[in-house]
């Protein structure tokens, strides 16, 4: 099953709503269209892109260039981040890499980084009722594929509730399986 272009409709659906941003987070933007588009849209957003593939920051790096974009080759879950920094936090399919526990201690040293009122866009998978072996089987593939050890989503919009992040707009596609959030920091 192939979701086309609809994984990159999702990243882009907020990106007009952070056009004011002048310091971004962006985890694990992959090949980094968001980020190309992010410092192609105007403003000054001055970018930390992390990323644990040399591969993809390679990439990122062709496509969105060195001049607004610092590239950090490192585990988010490690990296130190500095206090009060960010004012825009990026993660596009990023949270399903992690297990509960391991998402849970990503928000809270995003939250410690985020400025107050930052704002933080989120691309994710959904889990409704009928995803279930759907999802269960794209964990497996990627498991076999890439070494993920991941099995199942963890939810993402509890950990961010919890550290105060209130959800601003939000957009699902593919029947509820993908949705594009916007969250703010309190």
């Amino acid at each position: 099953m192939s979701f086309g272009r609809e994984l990159e409709r999702r990243r882009f659906r907020y990106l007009p709503e952070v056009r004011t941003a002048r310091r971004a987070l962006v985890l694990g933007d992959g090949d980094g269209r968001f980020t190309a588009r992010l410092v192609q849209q105007g403003g000054e957003v001055s970018v930390d892109y992390v990323d644990l593939s040399a591969r993809m920051l390679a990439l990122a790096r062709e496509r969105a260039g060195i001049e607004r974009v610092t590239y950090h080759h490192a585990n988010a879950l490690t990296l130190p981040l500095p206090a009060v920094e960010y004012d825009l936090i990026v993660s596009h399919f990023f949270f399903d890499c992690f297990e509960e526990r391991e998402a849970r201690l990503l928000v809270e040293r995003v939250a410690r980084a985020s400025r107050p009122d930052a704002r933080w866009l989120v691309s994710e998978f959904r889990e409704p009722k009928w995803a279930g072996p759907f999802l269960r089987g794209l964990y497996l593939f990627f498991r076999v594929t890439t070494g993920l050890n991941t099995r199942r989503l963890t939810d993402h919009r509890a950990l961010l509730a919890a550290k105060g992040f209130r959800l601003m707009q939000e957009e699902t596609s593919r029947f509820g399986l993908l949705v594009s959030e916007l969250w703010v920091c309190p």
